[in-house]
C-alpha cells in the first residue's frame, strides 16, 4: 500500500472519530491522531466543526496542538510550548519528520548544520540515522547523504498542509508552470514542424538523386548500345574483313624465283 492511500485510510478513519464525538471526547482522538507514526496530514481533521469548537474552551491548547502538527515544526513548538500540551515521544519524533518536509518545501539541499540546529539532533551519526530510518525509510522523502558536502539532497518529499497564505504562493507557482509548459509545448510543436519540412526536403532530394541515377544509367545504356551497333556494322560491311573460311580456301599465289 502507498502512503498516500494509507493517508487517506488513516485521515477518513479520524474525521469519522471526530465528527462523533465532542469537547473532552477528542483529547485522545487527536493524541492519537498526532501519534499515528502513518499520519502526516491533519487539515482535514482540523476542518471538523466539531474540532473547531475546541476554540476558546478549556481544551483549546489540544486544537492548538492539531494545528501546530498541521502547520508547524520542532523550532514553533520549542518557542511556544508553554501553552501546548507536553508531547510523548512519538509525537515528538513526528513533529521532527514534518519538520525535515517543511524544510524539504524551501530546499532541496538540505546542510547538516541546519538539519542537526532544527531537530536537536548533536552530532552528523544520529542526524543520518534519523534521516535513514526515520524518514526515508518510512516513505515521506527520499534523498542522498552527501557525507563529503555534509548535506542531504532531496529527491522527493511528502507534502505538508497548506499554511495560510500558502494557497496563493502556490496558485502563483502553477500558473507559472502552466505557462512554461504552454512556451515548451509551442516549441516542441515548432521542432515538429521543421522536422516534418527538413524530411518533406529530403526526400523531395532523394527522389530527384534516383531520378538523375536513372537518366545516367539510360544515358550509359544507350552509348554501349551505339558503340555496339557501330562495331557490328564494321565487322559486317562488305570488303571490309574478310571472312577467315574464305581466306583459307583461297588458290595461293605461286612465287617466282628470281632472275
Amino acid at each position: 500500500m502507498d502512503i498516500e492511500q494509507r493517508q487517506a485510510e488513516l485521515i477518513e478513519h479520524f474525521v469519522k472519530q471526530a465528527s462523533a464525538n465532542k469537547g473532552s471526547s477528542l483529547v485522545p482522538i487527536i493524541v492519537e491522531a498526532t501519534s499515528n507514526p502513518l499520519l502526516f496530514a491533519f487539515s482535514e481533521i482540523l476542518a471538523v466543526p466539531n474540532v473547531a469548537e475546541l476554540q476558546g474552551t478549556e481544551h483549546s491548547e489540544y486544537l492548538n496542538l492539531l494545528r501546530l502538527f498541521a502547520q508547524g515544526t520542532w523550532s514553533d513548538y520549542k518557542s511556544s510550548a508553554v501553552s501546548l500540551p507536553p508531547l510523548a515521544a512519538d509525537q515528538i519524533l513526528k513533529l521532527k519528520q514534518l519538520t525535515v518536509l517543511t524544510l524539504a518545501e524551501t530546499s532541496k539541499v538540505l546542510p547538516y548544520d541546519h538539519l542537526m540546529e532544527e531537530l536537536d539532533v548533536t552530532n552528523v551519526r544520529e542526524l543520518e540515522d534519523f534521516l535513514i530510518n526515520e524518514c526515508m525509510y518510512s516513505g515521506i522523502v527520499r534523498g542522498k547523504l552527501d557525507q563529503y558536502r555534509r548535506c542531504f539532497e532531496v529527491v522527493f518529499a511528502a507534502g505538508r498542509d497548506l499554511r495560510p497564505g500558502q494557497l496563493g504562493s502556490m496558485i502563483q507557482t502553477l500558473t507559472n508552470w502552466l505557462a512554461t509548459s504552454d512556451n515548451l509545448l509551442l516549441t516542441i510543436q515548432e521542432k515538429i514542424k521543421w522536422a516534418d519540412t527538413m524530411s518533406e526536403v529530403d526526400e523531395k532530394h532523394k527522389k530527384e538523386v534516383e531520378e538523375r541515377v536513372e537518366e545516367v544509367k539510360k544515358t550509359v545504356s544507350m552509348k554501349a548500345d551505339l558503340d555496339f551497333r557501330g562495331h557490328e556494322e564494321i565487322y559486317a560491311e562488305p570488303g571490309g574483313v574478310m571472312d577467315f573460311e574464305e581466306d583459307r580456301i583461297r588458290p595461293k599465289r605461286r612465287r617466282h624465283p628470281l632472275h
